[in-house]
């Protein structure tokens, strides 16, 4: 007798033919897309290919043009977020929107508070029910403790422990480790596997393809508001997702030859620096960067990065200590003076600092000399001239979704990258800051930002880069400090291991420590 066929169990939600128009854009083209019980369905795709529009659609945020939407079999019109929170689908963004001065429990039941009386808030009935979330799921967290007081990789608990407290079947993790340690994302992994065993189901956006084979199921890759191919992850390569996503062979490794370092071209001595609170945000940190080299810095996102670039680069002034550029102090130079000095400077936020988005391309790429020879002659800027090479430079560093006339807020992130890129480069930098350079690219994007670094390595530049990306990190510096509270507690050769760079990064043992 044969045994009973198993039937296969039914998706708990449904995209089909979802399109999505802006002007003289199609976003999403007719893409189909569904999710199992306890499925992890990962979802790739390079800057600009329809990722962000299609989980916007599903969260409720846009409508579609055509398509439809299904979650239980059952067809749903989403107006809101809140409609998505009440048929079981929660979102984690990359940016967590927790209020840091309020407690776990409270950011946790915030707008679903259960109370005393329908007028106090019951704190001591939101602290056991976030405990036995916590417990449930796997989430370790205190839930007493303010969400400023703990780690990001708590703080993404919390918004995880947000969306089950809603009753969230459904879970969009929108790159969910781009500000984790390698042991914070294993924990986050151990998180979505308990999730999944316990019946709910993830859609997981990341641009970490080894993350990807990791922990997804079936994997979706867009090209271009496409769906291109789904796929198990069984049989499935870092080569064929990436060739899958750009349409092309990508370089996944950097290739570099060793270093050759030359003469100190950025010494850092004793630096302190404080933050906008009045705190000491740098705290006495030394170290040099010598022609021909990279220096990385890593660190969890916090502990003082942000305000070590704007002292070198003249955003910020130095309480004490002195930074020097090929012999020159410029502890207490202008932004402007430290350009004058050699110090290009990629920083981290290439929106809010790197480009004035109301600009033309042009304007932009001609932010530093616009008063100088040849952009400018006797005080009258030479637009023509502005326009050229802008036009030249460009096509250097394939920047694609305009000219030089083209606003440089139309642009998708890993194009505005190349623009900023091609400005700082243009100027032929002794000493360049390279801040977050790939955050939010695809890998076509990073493959070209990392070549280029690298380039600008061999031609003799002292680069500093600052990433929270630690795969970034580890292939492209030829050493590595590793920043903790505000001081370099660790210093790391070539071939540094992940996790003990990783564990430095948390203030656990560090492998060679720096005075």
């Amino acid at each position: 007798m044969r045994g009973a066929l198993v039937e296969p169990a039914a998706p708990v939600l449904e995209l089909r033919g979802i399109t999505k128009r802006f002007p003289g854009i199609v976003a999403n083209d007719r893409i189909d897309f569904d999710l199992y019980p306890g499925e992890v369905h990962a979802l790739l795709g390079e800057n600009g290919a329809g990722k962000s529009t299609l989980m916007n659609v599903l969260y409720g945020l846009y409508h579609p043009d055509e398509g439809e939407i299904r979650v239980g079999g059952e067809p749903l019109a989403l107006g809101s977020p809140r409609d998505a929170i009440e048929h079981g689908i929660g979102m984690v963004h990359q940016h967590f929107m927790l209020i840091p001065v309020m407690t776990v429990a409270e950011n946790v039941v915030l707008a679903s508070e259960p109370t005393r009386g329908r007028v106090f808030l019951d704190y001591g009935e939101a602290v056991r029910r976030v405990e036995e979330l916590s417990r449930r799921f796997g989430l370790a967290v205190d839930p007493r403790a303010k969400v400023e007081s703990i780690s990001v990789g708590q703080q993404q608990r919390v918004e995880i422990l947000k969306a089950l407290y809603r009753g969230a079947d459904i879970l969009i993790l929108d790159e969910p480790t781009a500000v984790l340690t390698p042991q914070e994302a294993e924990e986050l992994f151990a998180v979505i596997r308990s999730l999944t065993e316990q019946g709910k189901s993830v859609v997981f956006i990341s641009h970490k393809l080894h993350e990807v084979l990791e922990i997804a199921d079936r994997i979706s890759v867009l090209r271009r508001g496409k769906l291109v191919e789904t796929r198990p992850r069984e049989g499935a390569t870092e080569e064929g997702l990436a060739r899958a996503m750009v349409g092309r062979d990508v370089l996944l490794r950097v290739d570099k030859k060793p270093a050759q370092p030359g003469p100190p071209l950025l010494q850092v001595e004793d630096l302190v620096v404080v933050d906008d609170r009045g705190l000491e945000a740098v705290r006495g940190v030394s170290f040099e960067v010598r022609a021909g080299e990279i220096v990385g810095i890593a660190g969890v996102d916090g502990n003082g990065q942000t305000e070590l670039i704007d002292a070198l680069t003249g955003l910020r002034h130095a309480s004490s200590g002195r930074v020097v550029v090929d012999g020159r102090d410029i502890t207490h130079a202008t932004a402007k003076q430290a350009l004058d000095a050699g110090v290009g400077h990629i920083p981290q936020d290439r929106q809010r600092r790197g480009l004035v988005l109301q600009f033309t391309l042009a304007e932009n790429i001609g932010l530093h000399d616009f008063d100088r020879e040849p952009v400018a002659r006797f005080g009258w800027l030479r637009p023509r001239v502005l326009v050229e090479r802008a036009a030249r430079l460009l096509r250097q560093f394939d920047v694609r979704g305009g000219g030089p006339l083209t606003r440089a807020g139309a642009l998708s992130g890993g194009n505005q990258q190349k623009v900023v890129l091609a400005r700082e480069i243009e100027r032929d930098p002794k000493v360049l800051v390279a801040g977050q350079p790939t955050r939010g690219l695809d890998v076509g994007a990073i493959e070209f930002v990392h070549r280029r670094l690298v380039e600008e390595r061999d031609e003799g530049r002292a680069i500093l880069l600052v990433s929270l990306e630690l795969d970034e990190i580890l292939s492209l510096s030829d050493r590595v400090f590793v920043m903790y509270e505000g001081r370099l507690v660790a210093e790391f050769g070539p071939g540094a291991d992940e996790h003990e760079v990783g564990l430095a990064m948390t203030g656990g043992r560090a492998k060679e420590a720096v005075a």
